[in-house]
């Protein structure tokens, strides 16, 4: 369905940053999966995007006009390949936007049954001001609701509801502080038509930052840190277990003495930017797997969220089994079987040798999870429900 045909469920504008952030394939699906997702329920969809000159780049890496960008090319690419050439516009400053006008899309946010601002990434107050019901979308359980109860900044002002992927926020047991905010937790969706099993694949893979855009958060006497943080005490696994591994890891040349003792403890590292650099490419990394090895950011873990990756139901989607760090994600999710969670080491080295014993029956179990449990229509038809939008 076109965009820009109408439908009997009306729009839902979605705020997310494909722009600012191009060539990287695992968060473009992150927002895909929620575009496709509602286009298949039946929905009009509209992504609103926005850069700043400075962040305007040509191929070659020089300063150029919004228009020539590869930022813009990027985001004209991936909505073209899936069919929403009519459905995104990127906000520039002056109050002027690429692709789909501003008329037109302060149009589409008034007649939106609803606004999902990932990380309340669109800040334009006259367009936010339009829509009947603005929903934050949490993708970072903790850190925004940490900043805001020390009153560092308050990522939530503005909105009518509150979606955190932190299954267990607002639940006890579970230490990010709910902010006073009533929570309402999504699992990530995965559009399972453009994640179809595929078989083959050995090695125990992940895409990854190794620190990410935010710093450790002091909260409540305690340091909440990073996925390096936890990384470090998994970081021997291949040579523990004998089975390959590989990543595609987003690392900077300063942590010279972590990229080393990887290598020495026998992971394969490969650069994001050639595994994952865009949709094709991402599901393709994923797709020649043998099965994942996630593991979580130390606040994900220590506050026990129940946070779930959104990469990790693209892997389980493709019938690849996942070893996944336990954040508490067991309240919503089965683990055991094609999902297996890990706390220890001990648990992790236990969790690769079942896995590897009988890989295509852990394989078949993840994908039924996948269908049972993360589904788009699945996921986003109980969101939608949750916030009130038939």
């Amino acid at each position: 369905m076109s965009a820009a045909s109408g439908s009997a469920r009306g729009t839902v504008a979605v705020a997310a940053a494909l722009a600012q952030r191009p060539f990287v394939g695992g968060h473009t699906w992150f927002v895909l999966q929620y575009l496709l997702g509602l286009r298949a329920l039946g929905w009009d969809i509209v992504l609103i995007d926005r850069l700043e000159l400075e962040m305007c780049h040509d191929a070659r890496g020089a300063r150029c006009d919004p228009e020539r960008s590869v930022n813009v090319d990027y985001v004209a690419h991936v909505m073209s390949s899936f069919g929403l050439d009519d459905a995104w516009t990127v906000l520039v400053p002056g109050g002027e936007s690429i692709g789909m006008p501003r008329p037109d899309v302060e149009r589409r946010i008034e007649e939106s049954a609803v606004l999902l601002n990932v990380m309340g990434y669109l800040d334009d107050a006259e367009l936010l001001g339009r829509a009947p019901l603005r929903a934050f979308l949490d993708i970072d359980p903790g850190f925004g609701q940490m900043w805001t109860s020390l009153g560092l900044h308050d990522l939530f002002v503005g909105h009518d509801r509150f979606v955190t992927v932190g299954l267990n926020v607002g639940r006890p047991g579970c230490t990010v502080p709910d902010c006073g905010l009533d929570w309402v937790a999504t699992l990530p969706p995965v559009a399972l038509d453009h994640w179809p099993v595929a078989d083959g694949g050995e090695a125990f893979t992940t895409v990854a930052s190794w620190r990410g855009p935010f710093g450790p958060v002091e909260y409540g006497g305690r340091t909440y840190g990073l996925r390096v943080h936890e990384f470090r005490r998994f970081i021997d696994l291949p040579h523990a277990t004998g089975a390959p591994f590989a990543i595609a890891l987003d690392i900077d040349s300063t942590d010279g003495a972590d990229i080393d003792r990887l290598g020495d403890s026998g992971w394969t590292l490969l650069d994001p930017r050639n595994e994952a650099r865009d949709p094709t490419a991402y599901r393709g990394f994923i797709q020649r797997s043998g099965a994942e090895l996630t593991v979580a950011k130390n606040m994900y873990v220590d506050t026990r969220s129940g946070w779930f990756s959104d990469r990790s139901a693209c892997y389980l989607a493709s019938g690849k089994p996942v070893l996944a760090q336990d954040t508490g994600f067991a309240s919503a999710l089965p683990a055991g079987e094609g999902l297996l969670a890990f706390e220890t080491f001990e648990d992790a080295v236990a969790g690769v040798e079942e896995i590897a014993a009988d890989r295509a029956r852990h394989g078949r179990v993840a994908r039924e999870i996948a269908e049972e449990h993360l589904a788009s229509d699945r996921v986003l038809g109980r969101l939608l429900a949750a916030l009130g939008v038939a």
